[in-house]
């Protein structure tokens, strides 16, 4: 997949709102979301030293990240996830797993993974040998996503971060999570070569400007 643009902005509730009918007047629905949302739980990885955390912290241009992700608390669709930052550009490459796949990654039982088919999932195991990734945070919230197709635009608003901190939880929709402090509400804009303008002109708002903004960091505040 080749890189997108991205732009990510903090907003407020009456931002939401506003956003919310503008977007719903000139986009279209996405087909995976129910009543115009979705849930989302991930397991973000770093290693022993944070390195992850500290790059993004320190503004680093070119970075990666590991997570596996599901929606709306089913477990029969699960996704590894590495997310690879440019600059403004981003790009994600994706591996399916099983639930037990996805419980044996949080539980430390990698071995089955140097002999899969699935070169991301050869990768993660690689780097969790040799560079100490692990399962770090559980982090959840809930994203109302809008679509236009010129340009493959996708903006989403995302709200009520949560995380929990015991990873072998991660696929127990019932598993503790805690508000992630006073995390803002983000918009997120996505698009290839271009950014039309009725979306431009849709997301638009006084005062608001792009801003680098990290769920995983924000969850990663309590340790």
């Amino acid at each position: 997949m080749d890189y997108r643009h991205e732009w990510k902005h903090e907003i407020n509730q009456a931002d939401l709102q506003v956003l919310k009918q503008r977007l719903r007047a000139v986009t279209k629905e996405d087909p995976h979301a129910v009543d115009g949302k979705y849930k989302i739980r991930s397991l973000y990885f770093d290693n022993f030293e944070d390195r992850a955390l500290k790059e993004k912290i320190n503004g680093v241009s070119r970075r990666e990240k590991f997570r596996i992700r599901y929606y709306n608390g089913d477990i029969s669709v699960i996704h590894l996830e590495k997310k690879c930052k440019s600059g403004g550009l981003g790009k994600k490459q994706r591996a399916y797993l099983t639930a037990d796949q996805a419980q044996d990654i949080a539980d430390g039982r990698l071995d089955w993974m140097k002999d899969s088919t699935e070169e991301l999932i050869c990768e993660l195991y690689a780097k969790m040998r040799m560079q100490g990734l692990r399962p770090k945070i559980i982090v959840d919230y809930t994203r109302e996503p809008f679509v236009f197709d010129p340009g493959n635009v996708r903006v989403t608003l995302d709200y009520n971060i949560r995380t929990g901190f015991c990873c072998a939880d991660f696929l127990n929709p019932d598993c503790i999570t805690i508000p992630a402090g006073d995390a803002p509400i983000i918009l997120e804009v996505k698009w290839d070569s271009f950014l039309p303008d009725i979306i431009r002109d849709a997301i638009w708002l006084p005062g608001r400007r792009a801003a680098a903004f990290s769920k995983y960091a924000q969850c990663r505040i309590y340790g």
